[in-house]
């Protein structure tokens, strides 16, 4: 089988394509001119054959907000939908779009599932979620489409959150924040591939939305607890008064300090994401435990 991966020289492409390529006719397209790599406009210019497609490109979300919501629209939803529409007109027979759980809800009560409605509130949500209406909408009987939301990612290379976060606790310094109660769905990178070649494998997956996470939900004091393991030392965690913290993240906003208050509430949100629809789907457990993951992960951070 070929298979073609836009975005393979991103995190999760890179990990995917390392992935795939003892199985599959790998090859990658690109938005830049690279040996050996297609870009989009000679992709959609030749018309090369093909037998799936796994779209992993888009503009992820910047937390630093200095990106214009033209930019998101212009990737996630327009160069989405050129790439489908060229799908739909070939002989290949499976599309995996990678959205985001940010094209259903930026804050989540309870568990999110594939039955709430979506409800984006940044550019980079609404932009999925525009994509994603548009599959939706036209998903041929003869053929397989997959659009999976994905929850936070993590493993080797990855360069997020979590990697900021471990620097911290590697250095000795103290969490801060451990008054606060919440529970968050990770994503191992092994567990997503795995996922992604059940789905190209597999000829009975129903075509349809699949929220993507681990199994298990963790406390971000658990996740910290763990980053000292993979140091092979003991976390530091205070529990100083919740209402002491919030006045300091008040005060931040004025002084602009490290913490205010969008920081910390997303540092001690609770967002779980369920995986039940995509595991019955495919009729097996995923590989990876999520603290045997996250390990593996931390431990990559080491220098």
């Amino acid at each position: 089988m070929r298979v073609l991966i836009t975005g393979i020289s991103g995190f999760v492409g890179q990990n995917l394509s390392l992935y795939l390529d003892k199985d599959f006719d790998v090859q990658g397209i690109s938005r830049k001119k690279k040996p050996g790599k297609l870009t989009y406009e000679m992709f959609l210019e030749e018309n090369r054959p093909y037998d799936a497609m796994i779209h992993l490109a888009g503009k992820a979300h910047d937390l630093k907000k200095t990106s214009h919501d033209d930019e998101y629209y212009e990737v996630n939803y327009e160069l989405t939908k050129r790439l489908y529409e060229q799908f739909l007109q070939s002989d290949a027979q499976k599309f995996i779009y990678i959205s985001s759980v940010k094209a259903v809800a930026d804050t989540v009560a309870g568990v999110l599932t594939e039955e709430d409605v979506p409800n984006p509130v940044t550019a980079y949500g609404k932009s999925k979620l525009m994509a994603e209406n548009y599959i939706l909408a036209n998903i041929p009987a003869d053929k397989q489409v997959y659009i999976l939301r994905p929850c936070m990612i993590h493993g080797i290379g990855n360069k997020g959150n979590l990697n900021l976060l471990h620097n911290i606790v590697s250095k000795g310094f103290p969490y801060p924040l451990g008054a606060f109660q919440n529970v968050r769905s990770f994503l191992s990178i092994e567990n997503l591939c795995f996922i992604i070649k059940e789905l190209l494998d597999q000829k009975d997956i129903p075509s349809g939305v699949y929220h993507v996470a681990d199994d298990v939900s963790l406390s971000t004091n658990k996740v910290i607890e763990l980053m000292g393991d993979s140091l092979g030392t003991k976390s530091r965690i205070w529990n100083i008064p919740c209402s002491w913290v919030t006045m300091a993240a008040r005060l931040g906003n004025h002084l602009h300090l490290p913490l205010n208050t969008h920081r910390l509430q997303k540092l001690t949100e609770s967002y779980v994401v369920g995986n039940a629809k995509i595991v019955a789907a495919m009729g097996k457990e995923l590989p990876v435990k999520t603290e045997d993951g996250l390990l593996r992960t931390f431990r990559s951070f080491a220098p």
